[in-house]
C-alpha cells in the first residue's frame, strides 16, 4: 500500500514538471461545447486515455518484475531502482550524458498521429489522443515504470501506473480549462520539492528490498519454505507437508 501511494505522489508533485511537457497539449485539447462541464469531460477524457496507456505499461513491466522476483532478485532490484532515483537527483550530471536523440525519431509516428487527431472535435478524438499522449517520452513515467517493475507483481504494477496518471489529472485538467493558471514565479519553489520526492520514494524502495520487518514501509522477506495443510476428514488425521529445495519432503501426521 505504501508503494502505491508513492505512485500518486509522484504523479501529483510531478505534474508541475507536466506543465512544461504535456501542458502545450493540454492547452491546445479540441474541447467540445461551450458548458464548463464538457470540457471538463473532453479534458477527463484525455487524462483517462493517458492512464490507460500508462496501465499497459504496467502491465508489461509488472510481468517484467515478476520475473525477476521469480528469479530472486526482487530486493536487488528494487534496492537498485531506489538507488538510481536518488542517484538522478544527486548526480544528475551522470544521468544527462545518456542521450536519446536518435531514438525520439520512433516517436514520429506518434506525433503525426496526434496531429490528425486535433482536427477533429469529439471525444473519441480526445480519448486517443491521451492514448498516443502516454507513449511519448518523459522523465516523469520513466521513475513511474521503473516503480512498477520493483513492486513485482501483475495487479500491482498495473494500480501503480494507474495511480501515478492519476496523480497528473488535476493540475493537467486545470490548465486546460483554465490555461496557465500556475505562474512561472509559483512553479519554481514548488519544482523544488519534485527532487525530494523522487529522494524520498527511491528511500522507500532501498528499505523494501532491505526487508529490515518493519510494516507496510520495509515488510520481512517471503518464506521459501510453504506449508500446506490437508485435511482428510478427520480431526485426528491431519497431515501437514511441507516442501523445500533443500531438504525432503516430510510428513507429519497426528
Amino acid at each position: 500500500m505504501t508503494i502505491l501511494i508513492t505512485a500518486f505522489l509522484l504523479g501529483l508533485m510531478g505534474s508541475l514538471h507536466c506543465v512544461g511537457m504535456c501542458g502545450p497539449i493540454a492547452l491546445s485539447l479540441p474541447l467540445q461545447g461551450n458548458t464548463i462541464l464538457r470540457k471538463i469531460w473532453g479534458s477527463t477524457l484525455w487524462s483517462l486515455g493517458r492512464i490507460v496507456t500508462y496501465s499497459l505499461m504496467g502491465a508489461l513491466f509488472g510481468l517484467i518484475g515478476a520475473g525477476f522476483k521469480m528469479l530472486g532478485y526482487q530486493q536487488i532490484i528494487s534496492i537498485a531502482i531506489g538507488v538510481g532515483m536518488i542517484l538522478s537527483v544527486i548526480l544528475p550530471s551522470l544521468f544527462k550524458k545518456f542521450t536519446f536523440g536518435a531514438l525520439l525519431s520512433i516517436f514520429n509516428p506518434i506525433r503525426k498521429g496526434m496531429q490528425r487527431l486535433f482536427q477533429e472535435k469529439n471525444n473519441r478524438a480526445l480519448f486517443l489522443i491521451g492514448i498516443f499522449n502516454g507513449l511519448l517520452p518523459c522523465g516523469l513515467v520513466y521513475f513511474a515504470i521503473a516503480g512498477a517493475i520493483a513492486s513485482a507483481d501483475l495487479v500491482s504494477a498495473v494500480g501503480y501506473m494507474a495511480l501515478f496518471g492519476l496523480g497528473t489529472l488535476p493540475m493537467l485538467l486545470l490548465i486546460s480549462l483554465l490555461g496557465n493558471v500556475i505562474s512561472q514565479s509559483l512553479r519554481n519553489p514548488i519544482n523544488k520539492i519534485i527532487p525530494i520526492v523522487i529522494v524520498l520514494i527511491g528511500m522507500i524502495f532501498i528499505l523494501r528490498g532491505l526487508s529490515l520487518g518493519i510494516p507496510y514501509l520495509s515488510p520481512p522477506k517471503e518464506k521459501l519454505t510453504p506449508t500446506v495443510q490437508m485435511n482428510t476428514g478427520k480431526t485426528s488425521d491431519t497431515k501437514e507437508i511441507q516442501h523445500s529445495c533443500c531438504q525432503k519432503d516430510t510428513v507429519k501426521v497426528q
